[in-house]
């Protein structure tokens, strides 16, 4: 380990999607991407969100230049000849998303008829209110299908296979349940009939 470098601080982010550039939320925003907050409920078709959206943002930046000066200082130390990127190290001015947060938001005159919950590495399920969990709190199912009808998890340790739980794996059960859904739906329509 070099001098000054604390790997125990040091969140690696990635991205997966650009190897050329960092993602910035703030450049983002600049190119048309709504900010908000942190969610904190849903009441009346209406999220609403903490005001912490600037905060989150800051708290980034910096770990994205303690992440830099340690690659910096890993690459003096070891005398590495790595080409200078100074355009890594600007911060982009505050959005205004930052300045003015969005508190509230109503789906249905937002246009918003799904979303997708990006809940990190911490499963909490103590917002689903049906008896479908085992004794640890873990979801009973089959690869993904719940045990009440039209309740289906993804993204769980060992779905089907090891990589179940990874951004690379996900879509394997992605795929199968997306297909399981098709089909039931399609038994369904044709019962209706």
């Amino acid at each position: 380990m070099s001098p000054g470098v604390n790997s125990e601080n040091i969140a690696i982010l990635v991205s997966g999607v650009y190897s050329d550039r960092s993602l910035d939320h703030r450049i983002m925003a600049s190119e048309g991407m709504v900010l908000l907050g942190r969610t904190e409920s849903l009441a009346d078709g209406k999220l609403h969100f903490a005001d912490d959206l600037r905060e989150n943002i800051e708290l980034g930046n910096k770990s994205h230049l303690d992440i830099l000066e340690a690659a910096d200082k890993y690459i003096a130390y070891n005398g590495l000849d790595f080409p200078e990127d100074p355009e890594a190290h600007l911060i982009v001015p505050v959005s205004k998303y930052e300045l003015d947060p969005i508190r509230v938001l109503d789906l249905a005159s937002s246009g918003i008829k799904s979303i997708i919950w990006a809940t990190g590495f911490t499963r909490d399920y103590s917002w689903i209110d049906v008896d479908i969990f085992d004794k640890n709190g873990n979801p009973i199912h089959q690869r993904g299908i719940s045990i009440e009808r039209g309740i289906y998890f993804l993204g769980l340790p060992f779905q089907s296979r090891r990589s179940s739980s990874f951004i690379f794996g996900v879509s394997h059960d992605a795929r199968y349940l997306a297909e399981h859904i098709e089909t039931k739906q399609k038994y369904h329509d044709k019962n209706l009939k």
